[in-house]
């Protein structure tokens, strides 16, 4: 089962890179969302950048210990839950938002089982004493 938990990082990891890629190559930023690096939305979509590598560090992290699943995976649930109801919401508009919610949905998979193996276990550690 702790393999099979890897991996799901592992995925989790990966699926976020792309996002995470317009951070360090903004050129990356034109082909996944069509918009040029500058101006305020290429800005704003370049520090989305940041928070990916963020999750993708942590999903790397939570690759090797376990201690911190359970954060990364709130951390990860948060970001690919809230863009799916965000982008319903929007009345799921063709483009570049359409791979964006595929990629998430993809995502959900490996999340389940991330999640399932952190919460699933071990009772929670009581924050009191």
């Amino acid at each position: 089962m702790e393999l099979l938990v890897k991996i799901a990082w592992g995925l989790l990891a990966l699926i976020h890179a792309a996002p995470a890629a317009v951070l360090v190559s903004p050129g990356t930023l034109a082909r996944l969302y069509g918009v040029e690096p500058g101006g305020d939305v290429g800005v704003l979509l370049t520090h989305r950048g940041a928070l990916f590598l963020a999750l993708v560090v942590m999903c790397l992290y939570a690759v090797f210990d376990p201690a911190v699943r359970r954060a990364a995976g709130l951390a990860v649930a948060i970001s690919v839950v809230a863009f799916l109801v965000v982008y319903a919401r929007a009345g799921l508009p063709p483009g570049p938002l359409r791979t964006i919610a595929i990629a998430d949905l993809i995502a959900l998979l490996p999340l389940a089982v991330a999640l399932v193996a952190a919460w699933g276990d071990r009772p929670a550690r009581s924050w009191l004493p």
